[in-house]
């Protein structure tokens, strides 16, 4: 599952790799963005309703089960599949983003609030679609990855075109302050998180969950990568990850 601002060519660099590796790889368009619904409205982004989403499309797959990888505020959902709905999670990869109890606990901290401007900006009305316009999300997709060429101009284009008015996905962080979610429990799945240290909106401090949290857990960590750290390292996360779903 991608993450803010992209689409499934999110994951242009990992889907054949996977595919070459003998599994099924799937890449939907999150809710709000690129060819899935759209629905009006905060509410329709509350954490419950991505996450019921990501485990009907298990479902519509013909699986009971799937390895779950998320990056951004998929992994964000992916995180809250594996603790509310374990049965439907074999593994679980995460990419640069924390344990949402590790986050909670990040933004006690002034050194994370700094980082995590955006999201108290994002909860004023109006505003953030304009700041967030066609022209500044090219620029953040050429010049915040750590690697030159990670997105290809014909890419960017494309990603633009799935983020739309840029509403939909902005909403995903006015729900995540406005609605309270459910309690968090234990993850149960085998889990891989996944780290580029040059991540210029969370601190490399995050990565590590609580064990009592996520006990089986194992975190890589990629000096030269940046929060798009599938895009900055390909090679070495699909390696990671053919590695752990095999």
């Amino acid at each position: 599952m991608h993450g803010f601002p992209e689409c499934w060519l999110s994951w242009r660099y990992q889907l054949p790799a996977l595919a070459a590796a003998g599994f099924r790889a799937v890449a939907p368009d999150l809710r709000g963005y690129g060819g899935s619904d759209k629905p009006s409205g905060v509410a329709a982004y509350r954490i419950e309703l991505l996450v019921r989403d990501a485990s009907e499309l298990v479902a519509a797959l013909g699986r009971d089960r799937a390895d779950v990888v998320g990056h951004d505020f998929g992994a964000h959902i992916a995180w809250h599949l594996a603790m509310w709905h374990p049965q439907r999670v074999r593994r679980l990869a995460i990419l640069n983003v924390p344990h949402p109890a590790r986050m909670w606990r990040g933004l006690r901290t002034l050194r994370q609030l700094r980082k995590s401007w955006y999201m108290f900006f994002f909860q004023l009305p109006l505003l953030p679609e304009w700041f967030m316009s066609p022209r500044r999300l090219r620029s953040a997709l050429r010049y915040t990855p750590a690697r030159r060429g990670a997105y290809d101009e014909a890419v960017i284009e494309a990603i633009v075109a799935a983020v739309g008015d840029r509403t939909a996905p902005i909403n995903y962080y006015r729900a995540a302050a406005r609605y309270r979610s459910p309690p968090w429990k234990p993850v149960a799945a085998e889990t891989l998180v996944i780290w580029g240290e040059r991540d210029p909106w969370l601190g490399s401090e995050l990565a590590e969950p609580d064990p009592r949290q996520v006990p089986r857990v194992r975190v890589e960590r990629i000096a030269e990568a940046s929060h798009w750290v599938h895009a900055d390292a390909p090679g070495r996360v699909n390696e990671l990850l053919i590695s752990f779903l095999g």
